[in-house]
């Protein structure tokens, strides 16, 4: 038997306090019940609490006094406020001044149960992003690469021991995931960091232009050559060069890249005398360039000097220990510290695919910064896409299949969809096979945007 899980409740009303103490036991809350928020702040100093309840008026300190006082001693510890109907708006006040939720008397025991269990996954969640971020400053992680995923971590590694380096590095890795990144992170912690960090799109420009782009041209060199043009090359002269999609770049180009690479010095459009350069080259793209070697369509000779330090990134369904990280940090960059995201959307967006990767997730983000209205992010607030992944109107025959599941959220959501299926949707029912009290099954229904399928 799990233990209960410690509270603590401070009301002056007697009554209230007492029949709200009986009945948050019954739902596995452990309440320690006092009648002041002075008792209230003595017993936050010397005990360990999950969730603090409290009214809002009482004698001598009130609830918002309290609720300060509370985030002094524990900045973590959310705060569930109590107010009468007539008190909203003071309530909706306390939340501005951090309180978590706030429910209204006469209290609702189930619903309020529902509020401290996410109340306590909230508080979970940011206590392990805390710990996620932790791990990233002592694996020498820099603020563009958010990341506690193992496969990340070991590029950062690799980066910090080929940063001072010259050799050239291959970035590979599929849409969306960050190459670029990594190649201004390479760039940043390298001797070259003072100098330019130059990148082109070879499929940004027609093949006729991209070798003048590259390389330069001289005056004259060719219709529209009205003055010199020094080329992406030497632009970077004493920093580092990306060529992004290298892949792509044309054939009769490749050689001259090459030469580039072997001589350290580019030949200008038209010019009559090479130039020396001091450049690092990074190369990135999304094909397999191996395969398209075999193919005949990259010289392999080029994908050899190319590759003397290849450097792989994983996309974001391989790191979902990324996903949270990130949702944090675009919408904080992008709305500020209050707006958060609820239990149930971060679930839906673990239990997505991620086609376009961490390009997808910022636009997403950009999205719900915009358009959301409210402080708190809901499933409902995610596109269609997102929430059919999660959502509980998915055929029987593949919601709930626990074979499937890779992660514990994961097995647990089949679990409880398997035992929702299993007596035809009956809540209680399905609670009693499960094991658990029904209120603990509503929240899970919540936690994971569980609904029951139209027409069942």
């Amino acid at each position: 038997m799990n233990p209960a899980v410690p509270i603590l409740l401070v009301d002056d009303d007697r009554n209230l306090r007492e029949v709200t103490r009986v009945g948050l036991r019954r739902h596995g809350f452990a309440v320690a019940a006092v009648a002041s928020a002075e008792a209230a702040l003595e017993a936050a100093r010397e005990g360990d609490f999950e969730v603090v309840v409290t009214d809002l008026k009482m004698p001598g300190m009130g609830g918002m006094e309290l609720l300060r006082h509370l985030h002094g001693i524990n900045p973590a510890i959310p705060v569930v406020v109590l107010t009468a109907y007539g008190s909203i708006e003071t309530a909706v006040l306390a939340m501005r001044d951090g309180a978590f939720d706030f429910a209204t008397k006469p209290v609702d025991l189930d619903a309020l149960a529902i509020t401290l269990w996410r109340a306590i996954e909230h508080r979970r969640l940011t206590t392990e992003n805390a710990r996620l971020r932790a791990v990233v400053r002592a694996h020498g992680g820099s603020p563009r690469l958010i990341t506690a995923s193992p496969a990340m971590l070991a590029v950062i590694d690799t980066i910090h021991q080929v940063a001072d380096s010259d050799a050239t590095v291959l970035i590979t890795g599929e849409s969306g995931t960050g190459k670029e990144l990594v190649a201004r992170d390479l760039h940043d912690t390298s001797g070259r960091a003072a100098g330019p960090f130059v990148v082109v799109n070879c499929v940004a420009l027609p093949d006729e232009l991209l070798e003048s782009e590259l390389f330069g041209h001289v005056k004259g060199a060719f219709t529209g050559a009205l003055h010199d043009h020094p080329g992406r090359f030497r632009q970077a002269d004493g920093g580092t060069l990306l060529l992004d999609e290298i892949g792509d770049m044309p054939h009769a180009l490749q050689a001259k890249l090459l030469r580039v690479i072997e001589s350290g010095e580019v030949d200008p459009v038209g010019g009559v005398a090479p130039v020396a350069v001091d450049v690092r080259l990074i190369a990135a793209t999304n094909v397999n360039l191996e395969a398209r070697v075999a193919a005949g369509g990259f010289r392999e000779d080029l994908f050899y000097r190319l590759n003397v330090v290849p450097i792989h990134v994983p996309p974001l369904r391989e790191r979902p220990e990324d996903i949270a990280l990130l949702v944090d940090h675009f919408l904080e960059e992008m709305a500020g510290s209050d707006v958060t995201m609820d239990a149930a959307a971060r679930q839906a967006l673990l239990s997505y695919g991620w086609p376009g990767n961490v390009r997808e997730l910022k636009n997403l983000c950009r999205r719900l910064a915009l358009l959301t209205r409210g402080e708190t992010i809901g499933l409902g607030d995610l596109p269609e896409a997102i929430r059919r992944g999660s959502a509980g109107g998915a055929s029987p025959a593949s919601v709930a299949d626990v074979s499937k599941a890779t992660t514990l959220p994961e097995m647990e959501r089949a679990i409880v969809l398997q035992a929702l299926e299993d007596h035809d949707w009956n809540r209680s029912a399905a609670a009693r096979t499960l094991g658990i009290p029904r209120h603990v099954l509503l929240y899970r229904l919540q936690k994971y945007g569980i609904t029951r399928p139209s027409g069942r």
